[in-house]
C-alpha cells in the first residue's frame, strides 16, 4: 500500500508568489492542487529494505478523480490493483485473484496513509492536519510537502512522506519508515 497515490494535471502554472516575490504557502499549493479534477500517469516505485541488497521495484499506472477516488495498477512484477472510493479500499492481486475490501474507518492506519495521498491530490489541508505535521519547503516551480505522523500507531511506521513536485503536478512520493527502510515513487503524468 505504500507509495500510491500521487498525480498531476496540466497547463502551465503561474503563480502569483513567483509574480510578486512573496512566500509561497501550503495554502496556496492546497489550492493549486485542489484545482485538478481527474489526472492519470505511470509510476515506477522502488523499496529499499535493509535485509535485501537491491531495491525492490514495481510499476503501472495511477489515476485520480476528485475528490475522493484513485486507482493504482500495478503491472509489474505482479498485477495488482488498488482502489479507493471515498472511505472503501479494494485491494486486488495475485494470481489467485484475492480481493480485500477494507472500510478505512475500522483501520486508523491505513485510513491516515491514505488520507497523506488523497488529501493533497484534493488540496484539503484540513485533513492533512488532521493526521499529520504539514511542512512546506520550496517554490511553486519545485516544492517539497513533508508530512509528520501525528497519530501513535502511525508515527510507529512512518517517520514521514516527503510529496515532491513541480506547480500542479506531483512527481514523487518518499515514505520513510520509522525503522530505516524507505520507497521511492516517481510519477509520469500521460500526455492527455
Amino acid at each position: 500500500m505504500i507509495g500510491w497515490l500521487s498525480l498531476m494535471v496540466a497547463p502551465a502554472f503561474v503563480h502569483a508568489a513567483e509574480r510578486d516575490g512573496e512566500s509561497f504557502t501550503v495554502s496556496d499549493l492546497m489550492h493549486t492542487l485542489a484545482q485538478v479534477k481527474s489526472a492519470k500517469g505511470t509510476f515506477v516505485e522502488r523499496k529499499y529494505l535493509s535485509m535485501m541488497y537491491a531495491p525492490l521495484e514495481y510499476s503501472g499506472t495511477l489515476a485520480y478523480t476528485a475528490p475522493g477516488h484513485l486507482e493504482k495498477y500495478t503491472l509489474r512484477p505482479n498485477p495488482e490493483s488498488m482502489i479507493l472510493e471515498q472511505d472503501t479500499l479494494t485491494v486486488q492481486g495475485g494470481n489467485a485473484g484475492t480481493k480485500r475490501v477494507l472500510a478505512l474507518q475500522e483501520y486508523p492506519v491505513a485510513w491516515a496513509f491514505v488520507e497523506s495521498f488523497r488529501s493533497t491530490l484534493a488540496g484539503d489541508i484540513e485533513t492533512l492536519n488532521r493526521f499529520y505535521k504539514v511542512k512546506l519547503e520550496g517554490q511553486p516551480k519545485r516544492w517539497l510537502l513533508v508530512l509528520k505522523p501525528t497519530e501513535p500507531k502511525m508515527k510507529y511506521l512512518v517517520d514521514e512522506i516527503r510529496i515532491g513536485g513541480s506547480g500542479d503536478h506531483i512527481a514523487t512520493i518518499e515514505i520513510r519508515e520509522s525503522e530505516g527502510d524507505y520507497s521511492v515513487m516517481t510519477i509520469r503524468k500521460d500526455n492527455l
